[in-house]
């Protein structure tokens, strides 16, 4: 998955547009570079963008398979595990908008938000569910409201194809949630992780497509 990402950002690396100018309001304390448990980084440098720098030697993971998909969810299940992401319609009417210029929109109710950075969404991250037998995990809805317009799957040569993965620890302790937007503009990969069935943080890196 990451080597066609690689060629990817080859092939915008030279496009720009008017997101590289506006003030940016989205948070940093989240990245990748800012994890400081030594085996959820080793875990998700294995498989993030952010932490491609750090994935040399790093094995993969094992992961659940999809599902089902569509334009509003994507649903894993295995190993008495069950992970549904959905979506919903962005609403402009039920949110506070603040704008740069009287143009470009840079806070949705005075915070940054992810993904085509500068426009109002037309959808947002409705809900992450993570059933792990029969415990259902509460993810903060402050760590899904702000991630705008996600990419759930793709047409492929006529196939349905997507780049979102549940990983799975080989502790098996913990599970990352792992849903990424690959479009150049309003680029921005999330994880969301598990630990002994509690929800521990989310690490979020963005803006890796120019």
């Amino acid at each position: 998955m990451r080597i066609g990402l690689l060629l990817l950002l080859t092939s915008v690396s030279t496009f720009c547009f008017a997101q590289d100018d506006l003030p940016d309001y989205r948070s940093k304390k989240e990245l990748f570079t800012r994890i400081i448990e030594k085996d959820v980084r080793a875990d998700v440098a294995s498989f993030s963008m952010g932490g491609l720098d750090e994935s040399v030697g790093k094995l993969p993971l094992k992961t659940l398979p999809i599902t089902g998909a569509g334009s509003n969810f994507i649903s894993f299940a295995g190993n008495n595990i069950q992970v549904t992401i959905t979506s919903a319609p962005f609403d402009p009417a039920k949110h506070k908008l603040n704008y740069y210029e009287n143009k470009y929109l840079v806070k949705i109710d005075n915070k940054g938000y992810f993904g085509d950075y500068g426009k109002v969404p037309k959808t947002t991250v409705e809900n992450v569910t993570v059933i792990i037998d029969r415990d259902t995990i509460v993810i903060p809805p402050a760590a899904c409201s702000d991630l705008a317009n996600p990419i759930f799957s793709v047409t492929e040569n006529g196939k349905q194809n997507s780049n979102n993965k549940v990983y799975l620890s080989a502790d098996g302790k913990k599970i990352y949630v792992y849903m990424i937007k690959q479009e150049a503009g309003g680029s921005y990969e999330v994880t969301w992780v598990i630990k002994d069935k509690k929800y521990l943080k989310r690490v979020v890196d963005f803006g890796f497509l120019k």
